[in-house]
């Protein structure tokens, strides 16, 4: 069982690949179509914006799968 502190630099962790991870998938995604003329920096933001959501989620999603695994030891 972790204790606060290991949970916390592995939840910090786990959130920064998956941030990163999402930012270098999106990056491959050809957004220049839907961006009007003069407004590439909104569109960055955005991008980032969504990039932290959908990263933090994932994150999250596998750290609660990591915890559910780890607490089923506790069902019988």
């Amino acid at each position: 069982m972790f204790s606060i502190g290991q949970l916390a630099i592995v939840s910090m962790i786990s959130h920064l690949i998956f941030i990163y991870l999402t930012w270098r998938v999106v990056q491959a995604i050809n957004f220049d179509p839907l961006i009007r003329k003069g407004r590439a920096a909104e569109a960055r933001v955005l991008l980032l914006l969504v990039t932290i959501v959908v990263g933090a989620g994932v994150s999250r999603f596998f750290l609660e799968i990591l915890q559910w695994s780890s607490d089923l030891i506790y069902l019988f």
